[in-house]
């Protein structure tokens, strides 16, 4: 049997009161079926999480400020532009996240990314979410009132304007007032559940970038460089391209099983650490089986609707099972090494596919 271009990847993870990222407190979406919060990671958090663990050189990327009216004193003002990525695939980085630059004057240049990542969100909407009740925080700094400082400050015509301290002692002292150097933080919410990720490989692009100057996905002087650095001129489905070479595959494949399998959310938008372990892997060049192996199941054993995870094992696809397993599956066992083998498995798969051809090595 023929097989499929890609390669598909289910995760599924354990996370235990943890942030994964931030807007208003933890990221949640509605589910419109079971009427509850579910808090998920973004697939760019997913995919920035992957990229920074393949321990591997970055492309540097250009920030650009504009300030209006330079020069005119109080009517200066500093607005942040779009930032140029150098569009370079020999960069892993740029090869596997994909790019895109576009400057008034010149024609846009785009890699889409061979990589596509969904969000990680809960197995099933009944089995991780938002906890409940929130928690307040507190920054406190009052162990040591002498180290850090506050600053007072009063209105006087509209402007802020600094409480000098023997001012602000007799103020503290007529009002009975204390101003600690402590910040309550209220209201914040917190995720615990099971929790799946997916991701799709495609083997037609993931080493070739196309030199179709129609829709370019190179400037011309960087595919000059990367010819001069031994990249092959080939062809797949979509048109002529270039061709990563041999040993730099081999790099980058290493480098992305390892990540795909390892990678934390390691952002500062992560906050009160989690493991966020995993339980099990699914992998196969088809899409159905993986979400067959993984997945939720409701339960009609209770009056309120539950859900139970499943993992189904005649499913088709290729599972790896971690100990942690058995802590939510009864008669389920991992094995220790589940993840080096299923390292493994991504370096077989990947180095299985002929890219210059564009065909599985029988």
């Amino acid at each position: 049997m023929k097989k499929n271009p890609f390669l598909y990847i289910r995760g599924l993870r354990k996370a235990e009161h943890t942030v994964f990222a931030v807007n208003d407190g933890q990221k949640f979406y509605f589910d419109p079926q079971f009427g509850v919060k579910q808090a998920y990671s973004s697939g760019q958090q997913v995919k920035r999480s992957i990229i920074e663990a393949l321990n591997l050189p970055f492309a540097a990327i250009t920030f650009n400020w504009e300030i209006e009216n330079f020069g005119k004193k109080d009517k200066e003002s500093a607005k942040q532009k779009e930032p140029h990525s150098p569009c370079d695939p020999s960069f892993a980085d740029q090869l596997l996240g994909g790019y895109m630059k576009a400057e008034s004057g010149s024609y846009t240049v785009k890699r889409r990314s061979p990589l596509s990542i969904s969000a990680m969100r809960p197995l099933h909407p009944l089995l991780g979410g938002i906890e409940n009740p929130t928690e307040d925080l507190t920054f406190d700094r009052t162990s040591h009132p002498e180290h850090h400082k506050v600053n007072v400050y009063k209105i006087e015509n509209s402007k802020r304007v600094l409480i000098e301290e023997e001012e602000l002692n007799q103020w503290l002292i007529e009002n009975k007032r204390n101003l600690p150097n402590r910040a309550f933080i209220q209201d914040q919410k917190r995720s615990s559940g099971l929790f799946v990720y997916d991701i799709a490989i495609d083997l037609r692009t993931l080493f070739c970038v196309s030199t179709n100057r129609l829709e370019p996905e190179l400037f011309p002087e960087i595919e000059t460089k990367l010819r001069n650095e031994g990249w092959i001129e080939t062809k797949n489905i979509f048109g002529k391209c270039l061709l990563c070479p041999a040993d730099r595959r081999k790099t980058i494949i290493e480098a992305l099983s390892h990540a795909i399998i390892n990678w934390r959310i390691t952002s500062n938008q992560s906050r009160t650490f989690s493991l966020m372990e995993t339980i099990a892997l699914a992998m196969s060049d088809n899409a159905h089986k993986i979400a067959f192996a993984i997945r939720g199941e409701l339960s009609d054993e209770t009056e309120r609707p539950t859900a139970v995870p499943r993992i189904d094992e005649t499913s088709g696809a290729e599972i790896f099972l971690t100990p942690l397993v058995s802590s939510i599956l009864p008669g389920f066992s991992g094995s220790s090494d589940a993840l080096e083998k299923a390292e493994k498995y991504i370096i077989d798969y990947l180095n299985s596919y002929d890219y210059e051809k564009q065909e599985f090595i029988s």
